[in-house]
């Protein structure tokens, strides 16, 4: 008999965990998971085998006391926006510098407020001001009053409407996200890119509640724009990389600064340091060869940084 294989919506139901949850489990290869075609699918002995693994005593998380053997530095928490080069950083930091990095790919916003909470070390952010237009530092200045940050440049990136190969639909911008035969799916609550797409609704007046799907939220660029390439969604706004990915058409839209926030602590200080200047190392900048939907020309630049009596100058 054929073993069963239950969607991540489904598992996420077993476990009554959310779905990103659930794939940020698989991201990590915590649970095994397989596909067909764009759709992710898991086994029940995979279920059953993640269900025994829950049981046994749990590892212990890493704290700040806690040092990565390699490095010889405590690892490095990094929350915010899910982007393809912050995923290759975290890689190309963990192979090249020996440097362990925890990602929590949980949108700009609440990225933003883990690093304010001292829940993390490095924010991912591209968050647009709708009354200043300008990206990050108008929500960085607010928070980061008293505390010692650097801001980096990691990237521009380009932002716009993905559709199908061809553009079978015929969608030309925004307002014709609101025609009846047209299928949206939509970012979640705090994530830029929702920030970029209702700064831009509201410029031209147009309602959410005339888009059909704006209710429906995915967790990443390419979870999103899987919608499209299944034929479950006609557009999705995201960022070119994630069409290219998936052999979609891409319709630019805006630029948006990308930039990474540092935190610095006694206790973070060595393992941030060795981390910033891998960043802007020319070993880091070649391993990025001309990536799609991104400039990378300021990459590493500090574009604001405040200062602590308690912690000394970087």
């Amino acid at each position: 008999m054929e073993e069963k294989a239950f969607t991540p919506d489904e598992v996420a139901k077993i476990f009554q965990i959310s779905k990103h949850t659930v794939y940020e489990l698989i991201k990590r290869g915590e649970l095994r998971a397989f596909k067909i075609g764009n759709k992710m699918r898991i086994e029940q002995s995979e279920i059953d085998r993640f269900k025994e693994s829950a049981k046994a005593p749990a590892r212990k998380e890493f704290d700040q006391q806690d040092v990565s053997p390699a490095s010889g530095t405590a690892p490095v928490r990094l929350s915010g926006s899910h982007d393809f080069l912050v995923e290759h950083f975290v890689k190309a930091a963990s192979s090249d510098l020996a440097q362990q990095i925890l990602p929590t790919y949980i949108g700009s916003l609440e990225g933003l407020m883990m690093l304010y909470r001292g829940q993390s070390d490095i924010a991912a952010v591209h968050l647009l001001d709708p009354s200043s237009q300008e990206y990050n530092l108008p929500f960085i200045k607010q928070l980061f009053v008293y505390e010692e940050i650097s801001v980096i440049r990691f990237a521009s990136r380009e932002q716009g409407l993905l559709v199908d190969k061809g553009n079978p639909k015929n969608i030309q911008g925004f307002e014709d996200l609101t025609r009846k035969d047209i299928q949206f799916v939509n970012r979640q609550k705090g994530s830029g890119t929702r920030f970029l797409l209702d700064s831009k609704l509201m410029s031209l007046d147009i309602s959410p509640s005339n888009i059909k799907g704006y209710e429906i939220e995915e967790w990443n660029h390419l979870s999103t724009a899987s919608y499209i390439s299944s034929g479950r969604a006609d557009a999705a706004f995201g960022i070119r990389s994630a069409a290219g990915q998936l052999g979609l058409d891409f319709i630019p839209v805006a630029k948006e600064q990308f930039d990474l926030v540092f935190r610095w602590s006694q206790e973070n200080k060595k393992a941030l340091s060795g981390t910033l200047e891998y960043l802007q190392s020319n070993v880091f900048k070649s391993s990025l060869t001309n990536p799609e939907g991104y400039d990378i020309t300021e990459l590493g630049n500090i574009i604001y940084q405040t200062t602590n009596t308690e912690v000394s100058s970087i």
